[in-house]
């Protein structure tokens, strides 16, 4: 049985024998929820490559200590996976948050497409966006990573733009595309960026807009996946083919099953960007 993942501020001076503190909400769900007891084991991890085993030494309404049993400083996966994420309707955007997270994504980055049915405006923008960093920081516990993915803030074409001619890689998943992922050359460091269009697709005009910027529109097969899960398939697809997919560190429990799924040494997966950056039905 897997030990229980805990995030802490920081754990860059935790050592053997030391005592690392666990206090506010985090410490309340481990003591009144699961029910954590002194003696329990605990994994603890500060989303920035710091992760200890504790034994738990004390507890409180709202903390608990535990005692450092081992600790180890994690290497950053390479290459880092971005995914540009167009705003999907209703809750598939958390949904797409989740499953990016437990995949390997680094960074993921809300996109105003004008194909976008869902509007971030106001005090709608910042629940949501909220709701996305929630939904990553639990779905990293999950996963059991030692980095703690990022959510960026609602970003416009322009500025994703930026961000393809900044990558070592970038990618548009595109239902028109004649270029297969599978003949791509990868990096075996820095950036790759995917993005991901909304239910509608990604428009002609932003096409030629991230092409001119350095992406290249990929497609991985026939059929069309949710806006919400494109992204999931084309980084698993990614993962695959390149170094990174092996790391220990990108690896947990969740993640074998979906990447056993596309195995490098068989045929290109059947499926494509959908709603992301093809027409996807309608949900």
């Amino acid at each position: 049985m897997s030990l229980p993942v805990h995030l802490v501020d920081d754990l860059r001076g935790a050592a053997v024998g030391s005592t690392v503190e666990v206090t506010g909400d985090e410490a309340h769900h481990a003591v009144a929820v699961r029910r954590l007891r002194i003696g329990e084991e605990v994994v603890l991890t500060d989303g920035a490559g710091h992760r200890v085993v504790g034994v738990v030494a004390s507890t409180g309404k709202r903390v608990f200590t535990a005692t450092v049993s081992s600790a180890e400083v994690v290497a950053r996966p390479e290459p880092s996976f971005t995914v540009v994420q167009a705003l999907p309707k209703g809750d598939r955007g958390e949904l797409a948050a989740e499953v990016l997270t437990e995949i390997g994504v680094e960074t993921i980055v809300p996109w105003a497409a004008s194909r976008s049915v869902a509007v971030w405006k106001g005090e709608r923008a910042v629940k949501a966006h909220a709701k996305w960093q929630a939904t990553a920081r639990e779905a990293a516990k999950q996963s059991r990573r030692s980095w703690l993915p990022s959510v960026a803030s609602l970003t416009s074409t322009a500025e994703v733009s930026g961000l393809i001619a900044a990558a070592d890689l970038a990618l548009v998943l595109h239902e028109e595309a004649t270029t297969s992922l599978a003949s791509l050359t990868l990096p075996t460091g820095g950036v790759v960026v995917v993005v991901v269009g909304p239910e509608g697709g990604v428009s002609p005009d932003e096409l030629a807009t991230f092409e001119a910027a350095g992406a290249v529109a990929v497609r991985l097969g026939a059929e069309v996946l949710r806006t919400s899960t494109a992204g999931l398939a084309a980084v698993s697809a990614l993962l695959a083919r390149t170094p990174a997919g092996t790391e220990s560190s990108r690896v947990g429990p969740g993640y074998s099953t979906v990447k056993s799924l596309v195995s490098s040494s068989g045929p290109e997966p059947s499926v494509p960007p959908d709603g992301s950056a093809v027409r996807a039905r309608k949900v």
